[in-house]
């Protein structure tokens, strides 16, 4: 019982020495573990969201200003970002959202002038009007 509660103890605390039986023994059953585990066990399900182009649209082009305007439907952003004020939060994810699905923008720096939130008639958020600075 001895040798049984001192293997426990010695596997615990990892103090075999590296290269013996029972040091390669726990390598293998870590690597087997982290290679064969179902991701659904640790609720580790990637959280992307589908940004079509029907999402974003450009509804003005200033060229006077040089400013344009996109629409962005709220549905892109999760529940807890859709704010009717404009947050430091809000405009950053706006900001990355642009910078990875419009063409005109991607690799380009971009300054977002102005972000106003259109409500319907409920009162929720339907889509933002962003203007942005290229």
């Amino acid at each position: 019982m001895r040798s049984l509660w001192r293997g426990i103890v010695r596997t615990v605390f990892w103090s075999y020495e590296r290269g013996s039986w029972p040091y390669d023994l726990m390598v293998v059953l870590i690597v087997i573990f982290v290679l064969f585990t179902p991701r659904a066990w640790f609720r580790d399900q990637p959280q992307t969201t589908a940004v079509s182009s029907a999402s974003i649209q450009l509804i003005n082009d200033d060229s006077l200003n040089q400013t344009q305007t996109y629409r962005i439907d709220s549905t892109v952003f999760a529940i807890e970002k859709r704010t009717a004020r404009p947050s430091p939060e809000l405009e950053r994810e706006t900001h990355d959202l642009l910078g990875r699905t419009v063409g005109d923008l991607k690799d380009h720096t971009f300054q977002i002038v102005r972000i106003d939130p259109v409500r319907s008639d409920t009162g929720t958020v339907q889509y933002y009007d962003v203007t942005v600075h290229p």
